[in-house]
């Protein structure tokens, strides 16, 4: 019998160590654990699939079943991972039938990746012998294949017309622009001061102005804090002066790791109570490894351990502990929160630090703002980007960067220059040396990012940086 590798979680993480480790390891008895019946599905995917831009919901599988079979690896489904036994190497799991089974192994994969937070919103929590509002009543989360099924039965039953979004970060700005395309009324209730907290206002500002572009009623700096049944409605109310009633009312506000089964193997748990792991993804305790949306995250820029749950840095993570799994030597060598999201016409990408969160891991951050065509002006369709360098004043080393333009003008592009030249470690000035491609339908013999990046250096360094544009 050949090794045998556990991987927990049907998702991002757990299905990259499963394949990685089949790859290198095509003895290796690879059994996948996942609690619901929709393995190696896109998460990311829920949005256009609510908004129907996406018209299958089968077409959000990455790979099929039978794809993910055809490796040779086993996939249990529907089946729920209760506790890990380290001593005898066993996992307890629930069958779809209700039974309790012991699964050996010789390495485990926990990649049980993270839930939704639930605010303290009076009515959605128990209270007392006072159920908790949920998709029976058209108040929902989403962060599962079951979610987005239980949200479009309710838009289909409840004949929604008027919604209330709780969150205004990535996925609250994709479902707002996901419940406009569908016809809904969207308002979108935001607790802090801006829309997508993860930029800095002045492109937030434009955000929101998209957003409201399409109709959609944006209300920041306010709270919700109570949803109620009125009759066959919700009303939510909230401070400052929140009170309307809707059909629908979806919380998306973050998530947070899934530690549950983890922690009956005693793992430690570090920043923001997510697993903590080393650079080859491995627990602290004997065979167990961890990835993903349950772990911490090394970030390339900084000292400490971050929680950084995306798609990509799970996927890598995932890759990595199923190949040390096996008996590799493979190291994770970080993330830089590389995003990008998509708000109607608009795309929004940033990487790296921002300048309040450079400055607090010590460096001596400058951000300098600038404007850069996507394409020669002269050829039809250009559009104007706005960026944002932040740079360490100190060293010259790039620190992060910030973007906004219209979804055709390649933004996801540009910060993937960005990113990458913060994985080398380059300076804001070495930016400048990179030989981009150039036509004028598609950029400018200076790319938008090196516009940005040559603003930066004349704001800190005196005397204007000649150049000549052919």
């Amino acid at each position: 019998m050949g090794m045998r590798l556990v991987c927990v979680g049907g998702s991002d993480a757990g299905i990259a160590a499963a394949l990685r480790a089949r790859e290198l390891e095509p003895g290796c008895e690879v059994t996948v654990v996942l609690a619901d019946a929709y393995p190696n599905f896109s998460i990311c995917g829920l949005p256009y699939a609510i908004s129907e831009e996406v018209a299958r919901w089968q077409d959000l599988a990455h790979r099929s079943a039978e794809d993910l079979e055809a490796t040779g690896m086993r996939l249990r489904t529907d089946t729920e991972a209760r506790s890990i036994d380290v001593a005898t190497r066993q996992l307890l799991v629930n069958t779809p039938d209700g039974r309790d089974e012991l699964l050996p192994y010789d390495q485990l994969v926990i990649g049980t990746g993270a839930t939704p937070v639930l605010p303290p919103i009076d009515g959605l929590t128990p209270s007392g012998t006072t159920p908790g509002l949920g998709p029976a009543d058209g108040v929902h989360m989403l962060h599962t294949m079951g979610d987005m099924f239980a949200v479009l039965d309710s838009i289909r039953e409840r004949q929604v017309e008027h919604a209330v979004v709780v969150g205004a970060g990535y996925i609250g700005i994709e479902m707002a622009d996901a419940l406009t395309v569908r016809g809904i009324s969207v308002t979108q209730v935001e607790q802090l001061s801006q829309v997508l907290p993860t930029v800095d206002t002045e492109l937030a500002n434009i955000v929101e102005a998209e957003l409201t572009s399409h109709g959609v009623e944006v209300l920041t700096s306010t709270k919700v804090t109570r949803v109620a049944l009125d009759h066959t409605r919700l009303r939510v109310t909230g401070d400052p002066g929140l009170n309307c009633t809707v059909d629908l009312v979806l919380v998306v506000v973050g998530v947070q790791p899934d530690t549950t089964l983890a922690q009956t193997a005693g793992v430690t748990l570090g920043t923001r109570g997510a697993i903590v792991v080393d650079d080859h993804m491995r627990t602290g305790v004997p065979n167990v490894f961890a990835a993903g949306d349950c772990v911490h995250t090394h970030h390339r820029l900084l000292a400490e351990p971050t929680y950084l749950p995306l798609g990509t840095t799970a996927h890598k993570q995932g890759r990595v502990a199923g190949e040390n799994a096996v008996g590799g030597d493979r190291a994770f060598p970080g993330s830089l929160g590389t995003q990008v999201v998509k708000a109607f016409d608009l795309a929004i990408a940033r990487t790296g630090l921002r300048d309040n969160e450079a400055a607090a891991a010590g460096y001596q951050p400058q951000t300098v703002a600038s404007e850069a065509d996507d394409h020669k002006r002269y050829y039809p369709g250009a559009h104007e980007l706005a960026l944002r360098v932040t740079g360490d004043t100190e060293t010259g080393l790039l620190l992060g960067m910030q973007l906004v333009g219209h979804k055709d003008a390649a933004v996801a592009k540009r910060v993937d220059i960005a990113a990458t030249a913060l994985f080398a470690r380059l300076t804001v000035d070495q930016v400048s040396d990179l030989d981009l491609a150039y036509t004028p339908p598609l950029g400018s013999p200076w790319d938008a990012v090196q516009v940005a990046t040559q603003a930066w250096e004349r704001s800190v360094t005196p005397g204007d940086r000649q150049s000549h544009d052919p």
